[in-house]
């Protein structure tokens, strides 16, 4: 009778037991999966993500926009009505000063000139006859051989005729003077930015025929908006980028600004000098830029590595292959650039992320991936 309680008690144990070896079984099944979850959580990242912290120069200052404009610029025109004859220079050529640029037909001037020496030589002729003439009747009239009046005759007729020489001269040197407008010329070293005549065009005192632009001094003409005209002056630098070379920077000087706001646009119009070495940039180019009222060397990152929606702006630094949020104190900014100084939080050499891999939870695991070109990113 007292074998059946010993043998529900000896169950009672092996099961007792069986479930405390199965809860261990469980407890480790539950901590490798874990451990594998944890080690599924490491992030993956683009280099185009990532940015790191560089120590360079940065610059600060109004923005402006604007477009470039040859200093010299001339608009040649005809100065004598007649038929181009033939032109010299195009559109783009590079041209010499007095270099020839258009022939206006000249053949009835030449005829003009040549009776007008004709008519300078006879003048000159008969104006030394009278000379003569006069030198012997004074001669004469000394000697008592001819009469005053005589003297006075001859010597009216000198002046009549070097009178009638000036007009001779005067008017070769105008036939002269027309026939040398009768060949256009550059005014300058520079480029032909528009040939307007063509051969065999009839033309006309004031009719442009050509124009020539100077490459080597060009200004940008450009504005800046009104309420930040207490930044800018005669003298200041300024630094821009033009639609023709997206990754080149340019640089020159203000040398005057407008004293007058425009009503509508509250904007101030300035003009700078650019240098053009190499002829790299042309008229008519669109500019933006800014004029640089501060510069200073010291750690920048990219302004999308910033976030500046909280109390203080923070960036999420990766240090040691995880993530960590840091509170930053930002300087100046540089908006072209669209990059921001580091005041403190953060130095030269930190790896930040950027964008919306900025979300990544700190404490995460991340690991950059490789570039597809094999470089590492450089952006500030």
């Amino acid at each position: 009778m007292t074998t059946f309680p010993r043998a529900r008690r000896a169950l009672a144990f092996s099961l007792a037991a069986a479930g405390i070896l199965t809860l261990a079984s469980c407890k480790k099944t539950d901590d490798a999966s874990a451990a594998a979850a944890t080690k599924l959580e490491t992030k993956l990242v683009g280099p185009e993500n990532v940015t790191v912290v560089r120590t360079e120069q940065i610059r600060t200052g109004p923005a402006l926009s604007g477009s470039l404009q040859a200093e010299r610029t001339a608009t040649i025109r005809a100065e004598m009505s007649g038929a181009v004859v033939r032109t010299f220079a195009d559109a783009g050529q590079r041209v010499s000063r007095g270099q020839p640029l258009a022939q206006i037909d000249a053949s009835v001037l030449r005829d003009q000139a040549l009776s007008a020496r004709a008519a300078v030589t006879t003048m000159q002729s008969g104006y030394e006859i009278a000379r003569r003439d006069l030198q012997r009747n004074e001669t004469l009239e000394k000697a008592g051989a001819i009469a005053e009046a005589v003297v006075e005759r001859s010597r009216n007729g000198t002046l009549a005729a070097q009178a009638q020489l000036a007009t001779a001269r005067a008017q070769l040197a105008n036939v002269q003077k027309m026939l040398d407008k009768a060949g256009v010329a550059a005014p300058f070293a520079g480029i032909v930015a528009q040939r307007q005549a063509n051969a065999g065009d009839v033309v006309s005192p004031g009719t442009a025929l050509f124009t020539v632009v100077d490459p080597a001094s060009m200004q940008l003409e450009a504005s800046v908006p009104a309420e930040q005209l207490s930044q800018v002056r005669v003298g200041m630098p300024v630094e821009f980028k033009v639609n023709g070379y997206p990754n080149r920077a340019f640089s020159g000087r203000i040398t005057r600004v407008n004293p007058t706001a425009d009503p509508v646009t509250r904007q101030v119009k300035l003009t700078a000098a650019i240098p053009n070495a190499g002829n790299a940039l042309v008229a008519g180019l669109f500019a933006e830029g800014r004029v640089s009222t501060e510069t200073r060397t010291a750690p920048i990152v990219a302004l999308a590595a910033v976030d500046e929606r909280g109390l203080r702006p923070t960036v999420v630094r990766l240090r040691s292959g995880k993530i960590e949020k840091v509170e930053v104190v930002l300087g100046i900014r540089d908006a072209g650039a669209e990059t921001v100084e580091i005041a403190s939080g953060v130095a030269s050499g930190d790896t930040v992320l950027l964008g919306a891999a900025r979300g990544i939870t700190p404490g995460t695991p991340v690991k950059v991936s490789a570039p597809s070109d094999g470089k590492t990113a450089t952006r500030p």
